[in-house]
């Protein structure tokens, strides 16, 4: 038997020996608690597919591509995305980038590149990523552009943007952000959400997002 599995089979037997003296004894003792026990959430493979989707990295207006073609020299490119979207490679001209993974690129470019070359290997990597920011203007210490981080929330892009001036009205913040073609306000009220009273204001935030603090 593992030491892990000792462990917790010392914790089940210390357990139920207390329960019982709780039992004779009349008095009522909570639950004993395990710290670090593992938690699985109620549907384990919509929990996996979300993750895995989360962590995957889309190509953006601005990022700068570095396509290389195994053995092909003059094929491969370091080229930006333009505001459209797309890219210009020699042979296949402009193609699509912005939307898609760089393996989903490079399996792209392959596919056009087979009709002038044998079992092209295409490789990409980003070497500079534009697309991925958010924006914090208004009464804050640094507004401006920032990098997005997987996962960055609004009350850490504060942080970041250096915190408030004095004029700041924290408690009537908002994100301003494109759904569908409109522009949508989110409301933030940081007072609320760092005192723990509205959690779900201190949303994700998304390529683009841009925070007002009046």
């Amino acid at each position: 038997m593992s030491q892990r599995a000792i462990s917790w089979a010392a914790l089940l037997l210390a357990s139920a020996g207390v329960m019982r003296a709780a039992q004779n004894s009349g008095r009522k003792i909570p639950a004993p608690t395990v710290k670090n026990a593992p938690v699985l959430p109620a549907n384990d493979k919509k929990a996996s597919l979300s993750s895995v989707k989360d962590s995957v990295f889309l190509i953006g207006p601005e990022d700068v591509l570095d396509v290389t073609v195994w053995k092909e020299p003059d094929m491969s490119r370091v080229v930006p995305v333009r505001p459209d979207g797309r890219i210009s490679l020699p042979l296949i001209n402009d193609i699509q980038a912005a939307g898609l993974s760089p393996e989903q690129l490079a399996a792209t470019v392959a596919e056009k590149l087979r009709k002038f070359v044998t079992e092209p290997q295409v490789t990409v990597i980003v070497t500079a990523v534009n697309s991925q920011r958010v924006f914090v203007v208004g009464e804050v210490l640094r507004a401006g552009a920032f990098p997005l981080f997987p996962g960055m929330t609004v009350l850490q892009a504060l942080g970041t943007a250096g915190g408030f001036t004095t004029f700041a009205d924290v408690k009537k913040i908002h994100v301003l952000r494109m759904r569908d073609g409109k522009q949508v306000e989110l409301p933030f009220n940081y007072r609320d959400v760092l005192n723990g009273d509205k959690p779900e204001q201190n949303i994700r935030l998304e390529p683009g997002d841009t925070i007002v603090v009046p």
